[in-house]
């Protein structure tokens, strides 16, 4: 405890200072908010939402023909297109506010995981804010910034100033593209009999942890766990809160800015709705009723510098009708009752170790010149790539792509090959899944 107030008292405003950054003031207006009635909630959103509209029509060309009448942005939003992935990708520099200056702005670009990647960005100020939820959201997990923290992530190659972080935060960051049973045995080893730490990352490898952990018998526990980045299936919790008998706190959001929605106290989770405004749309971009299944779209009602309106996001999701409520919440935020997807499926090695998704997005988002792909898995020692070509392609980029993969898969008798496509389709979901395999699980 002494340390965690020596971190945020010291430690954080100093990193605020040099960084020219607002992180611990975002952090603690967030904690505020969590105590707000359900009419100050609503009314903040409206006010939020009325602000950044104001904003986009008066400064972003995109929308520069879009009229406000009347007095209610809930209205006005019906006025704004639907935005896409493509949108984004293809047409960045009239959807920037003509106040900025791009070269100043951070850039975030898409996992990749729907197949398509897109970039956007931000200033610090409003990057401090998505950084201050998502640590927020760690709070209702019950964890403190400095307390012991395992996490998995795309980041494998630190670096001296985050290899200082991770001191400082008492974080032992593990790599998410290929989990191995040696540096899992080795983590257990070191972390053994211990219920010191927090356990952090991307579902699928929690999941993969969770499943070395209960083959091995482990006696490795976490004080609690925290999933980000993809989805958190139903097995994968169970997996999870039975091989280090604890609670899983599932968050949701998206790499282009948006802190959607995280769990605390109830089975369902709670909408950032001071941050983001989230519609549930059919295909013909009309309301669905709560409770029923429709396409998530996103407004980020914070991020001025590169406003993103009526965002479409490639997943579905249900809406919990307010009539069914928990009497007893924590919080008056609105509630989401599911996230709807289709499993991402995990590529198996010939030596039965595991690749997830994120371990090709994070290869794949560094070569522009493939637009989309989808890795097919239906042998356990191949797989195929569909990709769809982007202008700027030429044929020596699938030898560095392979190069790269095999990095991780460190099998030459491991066969990648490479189908050329126009359309990659689109899963039930709404979107390409982008990893499919057909091997008996």
């Amino acid at each position: 405890m002494i340390y965690n107030k020596l971190i945020e008292n010291i430690f954080l405003p100093i990193g605020d200072f040099i960084n020219k950054s607002s992180y611990l003031k975002q952090l603690k207006y967030w904690r505020k908010l969590d105590s707000f009635s359900e009419t100050e909630l609503e009314n903040l959103q409206k006010k939020n939402l009325k602000t950044i509209l104001e904003h986009t029509v008066k400064n972003v060309a995109k929308y520069k023909t879009i009229e406000l009448e009347g007095s209610n942005p809930y209205l006005w939003l019906n006025n704004f297109p639907i935005l896409t992935k493509n949108d984004i990708r293809n047409d960045s520099k009239n959807l920037l506010s003509k106040e900025v200056d791009k070269a100043t702005l951070i850039s975030y670009s898409s996992s990749g995981s729907s197949g398509v990647q897109s970039t956007v960005y931000m200033n610090k100020e409003e990057q401090s804010n998505i950084r201050a939820i998502l640590s927020h959201w760690w709070e209702w997990s019950g964890y403190k910034i400095g307390n012991r923290l395992v996490q998995t992530g795309m980041s494998p190659e630190r670096g001296f100033l985050k290899s200082i972080k991770d001191g400082l935060f008492k974080t032992k960051y593990i790599t998410a593209f290929s989990l191995t049973e040696e540096q899992l045995a080795s983590l257990f080893k070191e972390i053994n009999n211990t219920n010191n730490y927090y356990l952090a990352g991307y579902a699928s490898s929690l999941n993969i942890i969770a499943e070395y952990a209960l083959k091995n018998n482990s006696n490795v526990h976490f004080k609690s766990v925290i999933s980000l980045g993809d989805k958190m299936f139903s097995h994968y919790k169970k997996n999870i809160e039975k091989a280090f008998a604890t609670k899983v706190y599932d968050t949701y959001g998206c790499n282009e800015g948006f802190l959607i929605a995280s769990e605390k106290d109830l089975e369902y989770k709670y909408i950032m709705s001071p941050h983001v405004y989230l519609e549930i749309l059919d295909d013909d971009h009309n309301p669905v009723p709560d409770g029923e299944i429709g396409n998530v779209v996103v407004t980020r009602l914070d991020a001025f510098s590169m406003p993103l309106i009526r965002y479409k996001i490639g997943d579905l999701a249900i809406k919990l009708p307010k009539e069914k409520y928990p009497e007893k919440r924590l919080y008056n935020y609105p509630l989401l009752e599911k996230i709807v997807g289709r499993e991402t499926d995990i590529v198996v090695l010939l030596d039965d170790r595991k690749l997830t998704v994120h371990s090709f997005t994070g290869i794949f988002e560094y070569f522009t010149e493939i637009k989309q792909f989808q890795v097919i898995q239906e042998k356990k020692g191949r797989i195929i790539i569909k990709y769809i070509k982007s202008e700027s392609f030429h044929i020596d980029v699938l030898e560095r792509a392979t190069s790269e993969m095999q990095k991780h898969i460190r099998d030459a008798n491991f066969i990648i090959e490479y189908k050329e496509v126009d359309f990659i389709a689109p899963s039930k979901s709404g979107k390409p899944q982008i990893v499919e395999s057909t091997l008996k699980k």
